[in-house]
């Protein structure tokens, strides 16, 4: 019985599931299913980073929540880099489809940091929410009509 190309990482070219981009970390060595690996580690870890944050908050740690919070944040958002590489990755964020989407979120992450520990902590909660809805409208800009379906949900 053959195994199906999407369970056989290492039967697939870099055109199948980089897009034709080299990794940042191909000259490393690391095979393909080395660098997925990479990816979901970086990304299961920022959530694992994250949700830790969140259960703090619950005990009243504004400024850990907002450090754990931001720091899952940006782990989740590096381990693209595994796949596409970190200049690829940067050019894709600031292209003027994902802009807005980039700018906000990293100001949000920069507002999180400083509410949590200079301003009102439900201003904490706000820009972590705002941090979370550009997260997901930046990750949308890369499905196609993903979109498109979403503003046709919300009547946009």
């Amino acid at each position: 019985m053959s195994q199906r190309k999407w369970f056989n990482l290492e039967a697939q070219t870099d055109d199948a599931i980089f897009g034709g981009n080299q990794s940042a970390y191909s000259g490393l060595g690391l095979t393909r299913t080395q660098r997925i690996g990479g990816f979901a580690a970086c990304y299961v870890g920022g959530l694992g980073v994250s949700l830790l944050g969140a259960i703090l908050l619950f005990l009243g740690a504004t400024g850990a929540f907002a450090t754990l919070f931001g720091v899952g944040a940006i782990l989740s958002l590096l381990g693209t880099g595994f796949l596409i590489g970190f200049k690829t990755q940067l050019e894709k964020m600031f292209k003027p489809v994902r802009i807005i989407a980039t700018i906000l979120l990293f100001i949000s992450i920069i507002m999180t940091f400083i509410s949590a520990f200079v301003l009102p902590a439900i201003l904490c909660i706000v820009f972590v929410i705002i941090q979370y809805l550009a997260f997901l409208w930046y990750s949308l800009s890369y499905i196609p009509y993903a979109r498109t379906l979403v503003k046709g949900w919300v009547g946009m």
